[in-house]
């Protein structure tokens, strides 16, 4: 028999600490502030809300906590479960005016300064398996769909072909990769700092990125 309509979106989301240049990541506000918050915007149809992660701001560092939170969403055989599991990560770049929706990660890393472990890698493959460092992921979302869901709603935000070459970009490429693996789902998208979008703004938008993450799906 067909199925009876769409499968169920469980939404798992992460976040970042403190990094170089950067003693309060607004990230990690949104992060540990979101369950609650969207709890009381209510969630749209079919979406349950997964875990919430901060991770450390640090390459290989933040790596045992992400493949954690991201094997709990996947079956022991491997297979995701009931529902489809996204996985929906959040970086902060403390130069930016508004939103920007990664497409792709790069599998470099070039760190422009030490990690909060102090690793500094420069011109590095992620993955060496596989191969050069001009390697990308790419997310399967729709980004165009949810750029357009999202500027309906009165967010300034943009789409990104470059998450830069540091933890967040290191982060992407591992969950994408791992995503493509397990048959789930992953996008990473950049805010800015609170002093350029204030927190409510952000935490609204969030809010409003996971209607725009469940509608694509």
């Amino acid at each position: 028999m067909g199925s009876e309509g769409p499968k169920p979106v469980t939404i798992n989301v992460t976040g970042f600490k403190k990094f170089q240049g950067v003693p309060e990541n607004p990230t990690e506000t949104i992060v540990n502030n979101l369950k609650s918050f969207v709890e009381k915007k209510g969630l749209p149809p079919g979406v349950t809300f997964g875990t919430c992660t901060v991770l450390e701001a640090a390459g290989d560092g933040a790596l045992p906590m992400l493949f954690k939170v991201m094997e709990s969403g996947i079956s022991s055989d491997g297979s995701t479960c009931d529902a489809q599991v996204v996985w929906l990560h959040l970086g902060v770049n403390s130069g930016a005016h508004k939103f920007a929706i990664e497409r792709q990660a790069v599998n470099e890393a070039t760190f422009r300064c030490p990690d909060e472990l102090g690793w500094r890698p420069q011109q590095l493959p992620i993955v060496p398996e596989d191969g050069k460092i001009s390697r990308t992921r790419q997310t399967s979302f729709s980004t165009k769909a949810i750029l357009e869901f999202l500027k309906k709603k009165g967010y300034d935000v943009t789409l990104s072909d470059d998450a830069g070459r540091f933890v967040c970009n290191y982060v992407y490429y591992h969950s994408l990769r791992l995503a493509e693996q397990r048959g789930s789902r992953s996008l990473f998208v950049h805010v800015p700092p609170f002093s350029r979008i204030d927190e409510e703004t952000q935490m609204n938008f969030v809010a409003s990125l996971l209607e725009a993450i469940a509608s694509s799906c």
